[in-house]
């Protein structure tokens, strides 16, 4: 329906994370995530850490190196993206962290 401009999904997990999900980015314009059940933490590259839960809702910029670094065992996110086709780039940690 947007010919590509615009990509929406809900993540559905019953298991939490059993370790962080690395550092990486997303390439796209930018991604808009809404904590539709559960928890989620991230931290960021210039060194916040973000905890989203439920009806919580973050714009992240394309490019943005992060890092989920736990979540709730039950967990519903709606992810959307500009544009829809999006790929993710594992980079090295922050200097100083792992």
């Amino acid at each position: 329906a947007t010919n590509g401009r615009m990509r929406a999904q809900v993540t559905e997990a019953k298991q939490g994370l059993s370790k962080p999900t690395g550092w990486h980015y997303h390439v796209c314009e930018q991604q808009f995530i809404y904590m539709l059940k559960g928890w989620v933490d991230l931290e960021f590259a210039d060194g916040r850490k973000v905890h989203l839960k439920q009806g919580d809702s973050m714009m992240i910029p394309g490019g943005m190196h992060h890092n989920e670094t736990a979540t709730s065992d039950e967990m519903d996110i709606l992810e959307i993206s500009v544009p829809a086709k999006f790929g993710t780039v594992v980079v090295d940690p922050p200097v100083g962290r792992g």
